[in-house]
């Protein structure tokens, strides 16, 4: 098959990173696979203006970034303009892929030559930034739709009507992602992502945070993000920080916690919570995308009501008290949820789902 790929933007986000991990695993089994994204846009005056409100300065023109599409064997190009997509800018194919909901009205446009079009979903993106009515609008276009977690494919069946919408979840990269059977950090450790955007409810996690130090005493936390740390949501002297840190060393930092946190409002899947996993470290998540659909409560890890820091902190509490056997259990149930499913086994799912909408039998 010709598959194209459109995304929104190259850089280091978890859906850019998903879509990479495709399309060289698609291109390996034969196919061949072009991704395309357009030139990173400037703000509307009003978000810089907000923006400057926040940091204290304007923000300076987006440069290039760096991105998962840049490390690995993939045919890329990365247009000299913002979007949208035109014609011009994707090859003929067999199947082309929108991966954001703007991509997906980008798609919608173009002519069948271009392929069958597929909605690659990987969050409900209708989020108070954006127009609302528009994204809503996406999802009710006669696209084929894929999800990656069980409560995206309950929204575009429930929500937008379409019972032919496929699941295929996220895995984890084990060759990246791992770690040899360990015990508990002598000092208590909390892991987990920072980030500036909304949803991710970082004020929740440091809140939590804040709660079972207090409650426990002292306890180390460390995070990473792609983002530097803002003054719009600092981080206390004591939680040590990765900027943009590379993938092996974001291993070693999974690696280090006893318990990985995530307080975040909404995720689409939550990718660096299984990768925690596959690093042996159990888990404490709010009830959103993936976490509801791989941690088994109390074998694994534990699930709490969005916004509930209260609760957030109880569960990451009861997993740093547990004693050393006990804990030792729940890093191996982590590491064997983590384990049980490849990203080989969702390529073949992915090739599968491609497959039907090549042929016209997508919705049957």
């Amino acid at each position: 098959m010709k598959i194209t790929f459109v995304l929104p933007s190259f850089d280091l986000s978890g859906g850019v990173k998903v879509v990479a991990i495709y399309a060289q695993r698609l291109k390996r089994r034969g196919h061949s696979v072009f991704v395309v994204a357009p030139a990173p846009s400037s703000p509307p005056l009003s978000q810089k203006v907000a923006m400057t409100l926040r940091d204290g300065r304007w923000p300076s023109a987006k440069k290039h970034q760096d991105s998962h599409i840049y490390h690995g064997d993939i045919d890329f190009q990365l247009l000299n303009r913002e979007g949208p997509i035109s014609e011009s800018d994707v090859p003929d194919a067999d199947l082309i892929v929108a991966t954001w909901w703007e991509t997906a009205e980008w798609i919608n446009r173009l002519s069948a030559k271009k392929g069958k079009k597929v909605h690659f979903i990987q969050h409900h993106e209708v989020f108070p930034y954006l127009p609302i009515e528009r994204c809503k609008a996406v999802y009710r276009l006669p696209l084929h739709k894929i999800v990656i977690s069980r409560w995206l494919k309950e929204i575009m069946e429930e929500e937008y009507g379409d019972p032919s919408t496929i699941l295929i979840p996220n895995s984890v990269d084990l060759n990246q992602f791992f770690a040899a059977s360990r015990g508990k950090q002598q000092t208590p450790t909390v892991g987990f992502l920072y980030s500036t955007v909304s949803f991710k409810a970082v004020d929740v996690t440091l809140d939590a945070l804040q709660r079972a130090r207090q409650q426990l005493g002292a306890i180390n936390a460390i995070a990473f993000g792609s983002e530097k740390v803002s003054s719009q949501i600092p981080l206390p002297e004591w939680i040590e920080f990765h900027h943009s840190p590379p993938q092996d060393q974001i291993r070693e930092i999974y690696s280090r916690c006893d318990v990985w946190a995530c307080g975040s409002i909404s995720e689409g899947f939550g990718l660096p919570t299984l990768e925690a996993m596959a690093c042996r470290c159990p888990v404490v998540s709010t009830r959103i995308g993936g976490p509801m659909d791989f941690v088994n409560e109390g074998r694994n890890g534990f699930l709490v009501d969005v916004g509930d820091s209260v609760a957030l902190t109880d569960k990451l509490l009861e997993v740093l008290r547990l004693d050393e056997t006990s804990w030792q259990q729940m890093s191996r149930n982590a590491f064997e949820t983590a384990t049980q499913y490849s990203w080989d086994d969702a390529t073949e799912l992915l090739e599968k789902a491609f497959t039907k909408a090549l042929n016209g039998n997508f919705r049957q």
